[in-house]
């Protein structure tokens, strides 16, 4: 079986194949010819998930899944939840985001987060959905270079340890992503 991982960053190319058998071959954009950018207009994860799922299987009419995942803050009423990506402006920017993070909370007293993933896969006419989350708090100093995005200043709970400190093999059965993607493949592997 071949499938679309309807994404331009590596990083999370990278962390789905770990996860899946080598009988389902994952394809990225780059492979079927997709260079532009697809544009995330929608409100919550889950809108921008399938946005990205219909374009791919509209234009490409080939199976695909996206993802599209929220760190949300709990004194911060969610946020910076659907625009974590984009939360310190565009173009996009990894320690500008967790700056402005950090910032915002240097006078709260919680912390406490949770990561959210939201998978949407279309095959054929068939839509589907799956969910992910990891609950932890965020470090107010950053630490550990692995990983990507704000896995440097979060602490997934159960661990004295950031996500960027932990090991990928560590990262990929506990994170919010593995947890939608597990059931993404439980999915597939179900529905002949």
């Amino acid at each position: 079986m071949e499938i679309v991982f309807a994404t331009n960053n590596e990083n999370k190319i990278i962390e789905v194949k770990s996860l899946f058998p080598k009988s389902i071959k994952i394809l990225s954009l780059s492979e079927i010819g997709c260079y532009e950018e697809i544009h995330e207009s929608g409100k919550t994860l889950k809108e921008n998930a399938q946005i990205k799922v219909d374009y791919i299987r509209n234009k490409y009419s080939i199976d695909c899944f996206a993802d599209d995942s929220g760190l949300e803050v709990k004194s911060l009423n969610g946020s910076p939840g659907v625009l974590s990506a984009r939360f310190a402006g565009i173009p996009k920017n990894d320690n500008n985001n967790i700056k402005k993070l950090l910032n915002l909370l240097k006078d709260k007293k919680n912390t406490e987060a949770q990561f959210r993933t939201l998978i949407a896969i279309r095959i054929n006419s068939l839509n589907q959905s799956f969910e992910g989350t990891l609950e932890g708090s965020i470090s107010l100093k950053i630490k550990g270079t692995n990983g990507f995005g704000y896995d440097p200043i979060f602490i997934p709970k159960g661990y004295n340890k950031t996500l960027g400190e932990l090991s990928s093999s560590i990262k990929n059965t506990i994170s919010h992503r593995a947890i939608a993607t597990l059931k993404l493949l439980y999915f597939l592997k179900n529905m002949k």
